[in-house]
């Protein structure tokens, strides 16, 4: 049985520990809701974008620009997309166990899996099982601008235009409120149609008088269109893995404190147990001397 003092030190690092998850809480708190605004504004514009583009796109010949070629799937590309730092609760486990999900069942299709990290926690988990990724970004949660998402899209669309790859798949996790999180998936090359919305009908209908030409605009805005997608997935991974940090700190400022009761009430059963005992030896010691 541990003695008083070892648990009293170990109260004492306990709630240290306390002091130190609900400061990082406050800190997850702050930069949230700094990630969320960035978040919610990109989110209209890249909406936007994708829509007005995949309208433009219904209106001319697939194979008049290297990005909307559609090709039989030979090798498909995967965009990992997770945290460079940990204490953020399942948010990283949640993404690599999709990611294997999705790598498993396309090798399964009979296709070639390239798979790219973005973050040290996906970089690490492919490293520690000696799977080899094709390309890796690191440093880039934390402190997301657009140069980064450009250079991530540079490459990406690089390896596609170079039929390197006939399909480019991004895995992130997408922010849906503070306590929740979604996975998800989207394909960025090549694109597909979403479902048909005013705009997009508008656009494909020729309602709309086009200057100079839709191919020379598609050359300008599509590649445009994969650096804002990957930037937004950028604001809401940032934006989600501080929401399941801000989480997860709340949780372990709790545990802390049941831990602290725990160890409070082992410290006071010990002290009387003590007590008790110094009690008997002394009544004992009387009991000794009257004889």
């Amino acid at each position: 049985m541990p003695s008083l003092r070892d648990i009293k030190k170990r109260i004492q690092a306990v709630k240290n520990t306390g002091k130190i998850t609900k400061a990082m809480k406050m800190v997850a708190a702050a930069k949230l809701r700094k990630a969320q605004d960035s978040m919610m504004k990109m989110r209209p514009y890249a909406d936007k974008m994708r829509s007005v583009l995949i309208g433009l796109s219904e209106g001319v010949e697939r194979e008049t620009h290297p990005l909307l070629a559609v090709r039989p799937r030979k090798t498909v590309e995967v965009i990992v997309m997770t945290s460079d730092k940990g204490l953020c609760g399942a948010f990283n486990a949640n993404i690599l166990r999709a990611a294997i999900k999705v790598i498993d069942r396309l090798k399964s299709e009979g296709l070639e899996v390239n798979i790219s990290t973005i973050g040290r926690k996906a970089r690490d988990y492919f490293k520690r099982r000696s799977i080899q990724t094709a390309r890796v970004w690191t440093g880039l949660s934390g402190k997301i601008v657009y140069s980064s998402a450009q250079e991530v899209a540079s490459e990406v669309i690089e390896g596609y235009t170079s039929e390197t790859t006939d399909e480019v798949i991004l895995i992130y996790n997408e922010f849906r409120s503070v306590i929740a999180q979604k996975v998800a998936q989207v394909k960025l090359l090549p694109i597909e149609p979403p479902e048909e919305d005013e705009d997009t009908k508008a656009l494909a209908a020729g309602d709309y008088l086009i200057e100079p030409s839709e191919a020379e605009i598609l050359n300008r805005l599509l590649p445009k269109n994969i650096e804002i997608q990957i930037f937004r997935a950028l604001l809401e991974s940032q934006a989600a893995e501080e929401a399941a940090r801000m989480t997860a700190m709340e949780n372990a400022t709790k545990n802390t404190k049941e831990m602290v009761e725990r160890l409070t009430l082992q410290y006071n059963k010990a002290r009387q147990a003590a007590i008790t005992a110094e009690l008997m030896d002394i009544v004992g010691g009387a009991e000794a001397l009257k004889q």
